[in-house]
């Protein structure tokens, strides 16, 4: 069982990795787009976008629905990263338990 189960965790955690990832390109690459640092009517730049937009917005909405309106402020992604982070710790803790 412990064979199976560690290096599991172990791709689940580099795949919350990598989710962070995305969801900070997705705020950077939101910025540039809301400073006119980036045109979103260049095709490579429209298509990471909405990459990026499809692959986060799924966790994101729900986040969104729950907090307060701030205007302009969107803490949304801060709070997904920081679940993910928990998240993280959570399985880390668990592989160490198990070993």
């Amino acid at each position: 069982m412990d064979v199976v189960l560690i290096p599991l965790l172990q791709v689940v955690s580099i795949a919350i990795d990598l989710y962070i990832w995305v969801v900070i390109v997705g705020v950077i690459l939101s910025w540039l787009t809301a400073f006119n640092v980036v045109n979103t009517s260049n095709k490579a730049v429209y298509m990471i976008g909405d990459f990026v937009y499809r692959v986060t917005e799924p966790a994101l909405r729900p986040i969104r629905k729950i907090m307060p309106d701030l205007g302009a402020l969107d803490l949304s992604p801060i709070i997904l990263i920081l679940g993910l982070m928990f998240l993280q710790n959570v399985l880390t803790r668990l592989v160490y338990s198990v070993v």
